[in-house]
């Protein structure tokens, strides 16, 4: 997956011509889910816990199933 290049893409077709309505309030959100059958390490989770953190994530955790 490529994330940055498929967000420019994003961008450019389809928040741009949003953005360009008079008047217009646009919002992006990223969810991202991920599941791993033996779930995941402690060191994954301390890691993407502490980059979330670094990001400014507004919502973020792991649940367990």
């Amino acid at each position: 997956m490529r994330l940055t290049s498929e967000a420019g893409t994003i961008g450019q077709e389809i928040v741009h011509h949003l953005q360009a309505l008079l008047g217009s309030d646009v919002e992006v959100t990223l969810e991202i889910m991920a599941q791993t059958p033996d779930g995941f390490t402690d060191n994954v989770v301390r890691i993407v816990t502490e980059n979330a953190r670094t990001l400014r994530f507004e919502d973020f955790g792991f649940e367990e199933e």
